[in-house]
């Protein structure tokens, strides 16, 4: 049987987890609340910037062959641009962009690929810098406040070996935030740019715009910009998606806690019984010991 001083101590012990489970529960969803207006403020703007691109692409000046962010090469050389959390204790959160990564990462290597890693977010990079894969470079400790020029550095680093054929394709993974429940891994493709036309021209045909300066010159200045754009969308989707996480961990954190109270206290409750009903026991034998 357990000792009651021992039990009571667990009970304070896991009464004080449960304390900070539910204030880093309160901390997440303030902070939620935050990352995801920032989230949905930015979402119609990288839609905008895709449909903008999208038009100027169809209007039929543009040749793809004349931009090396659009240059199409056979993909022997693949990098992966993942994006996770820089801390943890938000559930299979990281874990889930991690294995999604891995998984990719391997079938790209089944088919003959060189793989390398560019991770921002540091349980990410602390994951891949112990794996055979070839980790380029990491960005740690940004996830927490980040603003456009963060992601514009990122951007740069792979734009830049794109462009000197170091890479053949570029992917992005991040945490894709559907709702305060659910969040899943996403991987897009973020380097060759493909502009895919989206549905037919319609019969009066479309109205005819006049771009001053030229439209290549326009669309030379856009691709970049569009490269930044992707990248600061994955990580605002990424940094709601972790708070979401973590809010949701933390509340069922607390719940177990409070779980386990119930469950100490009963033990408690029966121990400290026991010791009483022994007592009696033997007060009981003694005095029948005495009238004997």
């Amino acid at each position: 049987m357990p000792n009651l001083r021992d039990i009571r101590r667990k009970i304070d012990a896991v009464k004080k987890i449960g304390q900070i489970t539910r204030a880093m529960n309160m901390v997440a969803a303030a902070k939620l609340r935050t990352a995801q207006a920032r989230m949905e403020k930015f979402r119609p703007y990288a839609t905008k910037f895709r449909e903008v691109i999208t038009d100027l692409a169809a209007s039929g000046a543009i040749d793809p062959a004349q931009f090396p962010l659009m240059q199409v090469r056979e993909p022997k050389r693949v990098e992966i641009l993942l994006i996770t959390a820089d801390r943890g204790l938000c559930g299979a959160f990281n874990t889930n962009l991690i294995t999604a990564a891995e998984k990719f990462a391997r079938s790209l290597q089944a088919e003959g690929k060189e793989v390398s890693m560019v991770c921002v977010g540091r349980k990410g990079a602390d994951y891949f810098r112990k794996s055979p894969f070839n980790m380029r470079k990491d960005y740690r400790d940004i996830m927490a406040r980040f603003e456009i020029f963060n992601a514009r550095e990122i951007a740069r680093e792979v734009m830049n070996d794109f462009i000197e054929a170091k890479t053949d394709e570029v992917y992005i993974i991040y945490g894709l935030f559907i709702n305060v429940v659910r969040q899943i891994p996403k991987t897009e493709k973020l380097l060759p740019i493909t502009i895919e036309q989206e549905g037919e021209t319609t019969a009066g045909g479309e109205a005819a715009y006049i771009y001053e300066p030229s439209a290549e010159e326009i669309f030379q200045q856009l691709l970049p910009m569009y490269v930044n754009t992707q990248v600061f969308r994955g990580m605002l989707e990424t940094a709601a998606s972790e708070q979401a996480a973590r809010m949701t961990a933390m509340d069922n954190a607390n719940r177990a806690c409070g779980d386990m109270v119930h469950s100490l206290t009963l033990l408690f409750n029966k121990t400290r019984q026991a010791s009483i009903t022994k007592e009696l026991m033997d007060i009981v034998g003694g005095a029948e010991a005495l009238k004997g």
